[in-house]
């Protein structure tokens, strides 16, 4: 099951060092295996592309200056809805909707979407690594 803990000590805001390394190998490597087992292919890289390109939009939204972050956090937890119809088109695994859900139920603020944010950042760089095309 592909989840992730965006910080080590939440309260001190403290990040587990191996986040954007170690963890986002192994999720990255997870999620592709998972991808490839079935005859149809799913966690295709530009499918996978799409949900990190929203979350990157709405972060930069997050941290503009003068930004309602009340405004922007219903629409961080709808992507959990997107995925799930991602999934029941068999476009991504549960596994890929496992790890948007555990990241985006840990966001609270802004700072943590940004946290989010990188984690994917480092997972895509990984999963090109796994899934070149």
């Amino acid at each position: 099951m592909a989840t992730i803990t965006l910080w080590k000590d939440e309260k001190e805001r403290l990040l587990d060092p191996a986040l954007f390394s170690i963890e986002a190998d192994r999720i990255a490597q997870e999620i592709s295996e998972d991808g490839k087992r079935d005859k149809k292919e799913k966690n295709k890289s530009t499918q996978l592309r799409r949900f990190f390109d929203e979350i990157i939009r709405l972060n930069s939204q997050a941290q503009a200056e003068g930004a309602e972050w009340k405004t922007i956090l219903p629409h961080v937890h709808m992507l959990v809805a997107k995925t799930a119809y991602a999934q029941g088109r068999d476009l991504v695994t549960k596994s890929f909707v496992d790890l948007i859900k555990s990241g985006i139920a840990q966001i609270k603020e802004k700072d943590d979407l940004q946290v989010f944010a990188n984690f994917l950042e480092s997972f895509m760089g990984f999963y090109k690594v796994y899934r070149p095309k």
